[in-house]
């Protein structure tokens, strides 16, 4: 499977349509600086151009496994390509994520939206919320991404762990990198 054909065929149909989205996931990893192995694509998609992503995939012989307001779960036909994964921005928070996400250069292709690293944070401490299997390895990214930032914004950080009432592992956290 072909990550970076995979994400220049999504991300160009995406640009090409003007359909606001930006990179999350371990692809966005890589683009911060922090690389982990992925077996997919992950995206934010403004929610109101759901229909119209989902248009672009089916017509590039993806096919939904999964389809709901919240998110989307496509893989191809094409083996050669790999699954791509869709969380729709719906809300003000992750409209805002996608307002704040800043160009990257990721696998030969220039100029993609990336959402920012607090903002990926923000999404690992959401999913492993929602999913405590997911705990572990989001943490990990978590950990390795303000290691990596020096002048990432822990307030907007805080701000993602409170919700969830989870300070107390971000404070651990911070203690452990010296940055409490």
């Amino acid at each position: 499977m072909d990550l970076g054909r995979t994400l220049t065929l999504v991300a160009n149909a995406f640009l090409a349509e003007q359909i606001p989205f930006g990179l999350i996931g371990g692809m966005a990893l890589s683009a911060l600086g922090v690389p982990r192995a992925t077996g997919d694509i992950d995206f934010l998609v403004d929610g109101t151009r759901a229909q119209d992503a989902d248009r672009l995939l089916t017509g590039h012989r993806y096919r939904a496994i999964h389809r709901s307001a919240e998110a989307a779960n496509y893989v191809p036909d094409d083996l050669a390509l790999c699954r791509v994964d869709i969380l729709f921005a719906n809300r003000p928070p992750s409209r805002a994520m996608l307002h704040r996400a800043l160009p990257h250069s990721l696998h030969g292709t220039p100029g993609l939206p990336v959402v920012q690293a607090e903002d990926v944070i923000g999404l690992k401490v959401q999913a492993s919320s929602t999913d405590p299997r997911r705990t572990m390895i989001d943490l990990v990214d978590v950990e390795r991404l303000i290691a990596a930032r020096p002048t990432l914004d822990l307030v907007r950080v805080r701000e993602y762990f409170a919700v969830f009432e989870r300070e107390a592992e971000l404070d651990a956290m911070l203690a452990r990198l010296g940055r409490a």
